[in-house]
């Protein structure tokens, strides 16, 4: 049996609710992918094309830094990662994490939360940060607060 873990990043805790139900459907671990300077109420104004969520998604080689804490990657074969959906790609310090540790070898899968889109280019912007022998998949997006009994049945459906 494979060990797993959940690491996500929340700005708002709509990601962090769905991340803590996966964890648990999932019999995971938990682990919150912080940024070092936390975004603030401006930040994620995508209205404000100055704000700093608009800018790094434009400019895909923006990389938050992470606060201090250690994942413990090694421990693991299946990584679920979850995240918000911001225009369309995952928020620039996803690639962060995983430009952080060696995936080599694992499979990762990803879920998102979203108020409207998909995951658009998600995968294919997230691939050039892992190692080319890991297996990134599209999952899922959890929105609308799913049960711990419907995560398990999707986990148990990989």
């Amino acid at each position: 049996m494979s060990k797993k873990l959940v690491a996500y990043f929340s700005a708002s805790g709509v990601t962090a609710k769905a991340a803590k139900n996966l964890a648990e459907a999932a019999g995971a671990d938990l682990f919150e992918i912080k940024p070092e300077v936390p975004y603030t109420q401006a930040d994620l104004d995508w209205h404000d094309k100055n704000s700093r969520s608009s800018v790094e998604m434009r400019d895909s080689k923006s990389r938050p830094q992470i606060a201090a804490g250690d994942a413990r990657i090694a421990d693991y074969d299946v990584i679920f990662v979850g995240f918000p959906i911001w225009w369309y790609v995952a928020p620039t310090i996803i690639n962060t994490f995983l430009e952080s540790y060696d995936f080599a070898g694992k499979t990762i899968i990803l879920f998102a939360t979203s108020g409207g889109s998909g995951f658009g280019k998600a995968v294919e912007g997230l691939k050039g940060s892992v190692a080319d022998s890991t297996a990134i998949r599209e999952g899922k997006l959890l929105n609308g607060n799913p049960s711990v009994a419907d995560l398990k049945n999707w986990v148990e459906s990989l």
